[in-house]
């Protein structure tokens, strides 16, 4: 009869050797819709071309990994417009789940002595599930023993800018408001409750607040120097 491996639920096998892959350390780049952290990776793309960073944007997923692209894009465009109707928010939570998953296991992967950056982690999704309505739920409990990174960056961003940033809401999707149709009180009470919301998720990590910059450069900067300072 087979049997399950239990590993597999929390971490991943080298399929050369059988053993449990070790998580490299690695720093997470945390924020708000439209805080500037897709803007920052760019920059550190082109800049730190050595490290690796692991983020769902199709950027930067790899060429055998389109599938996790697609799969974000028809959350928005198909779950999201139907939830509560075509679709439950116990299926959207397993949607999120591949993403969720995916970026353990690119962490895992992450070439050897390469720095590792990772955009948001599982704190924003799980922040914005619980936002959804999802308080509770097993998956929550699994994502929060994913191995833990050496530090958060937090960047800010006041909601008004954010709110300018999304061209006050023509660029948003319905999980970065609350209700119908986004407009301004909606938009900024839903940011507000999403950083309060991840915050709460990160309490246990040592973190480094990153203020609204007037340049990107500036961001770039300063996150270099955590990575420096954190994995060198």
């Amino acid at each position: 009869m087979m049997t399950r491996d239990a590993t597999t639920l929390t971490g991943t096998r080298d399929p050369a050797s059988g053993a449990l892959r070790t998580t490299p350390p690695f720093v997470v780049l945390l924020g708000t819709d439209y805080a500037g952290k897709s803007s920052a990776l760019t920059e550190l793309a082109d800049h730190a071309p050595s490290w690796h960073i692991v983020s769902l944007d199709d950027d930067f997923l790899e060429s055998g990994h389109s599938l996790i692209g697609r799969l974000r894009r028809n959350l928005v465009a198909d779950v999201l417009p139907d939830l509560h109707h075509g679709y439950s928010l116990d299926f959207m939570v397993s949607l999120l789940q591949t993403a969720t998953v995916h970026l353990r296991d690119s962490i895992e992967r992450s070439p050897g002595g390469a720095p590792v950056l990772v955009d948001s982690y599982y704190y924003k999704i799980l922040a914005k599930c619980r936002l959804a309505g999802v308080d509770r739920h097993p998956v929550f409990d699994w994502w929060r023993t994913f191995p833990q990174p050496h530090r958060v960056v937090f960047l800010e961003v006041s909601t008004a800018t954010a709110w300018q940033r999304c061209g006050e809401g023509a660029w948003t999707n319905s999980l970065e408001y609350y209700g119908e149709q986004p407009d301004q009180t909606s938009f900024e009470k839903f940011q507000s409750d999403l950083r309060a919301a991840m915050w709460e998720e990160v309490r246990h990590l040592p973190v480094t607040v990153v203020e609204e910059q007037e340049h990107i450069a500036r961001t770039v900067q300063i996150l270099g120097e955590v990575m420096d300072r954190e994995i060198g």
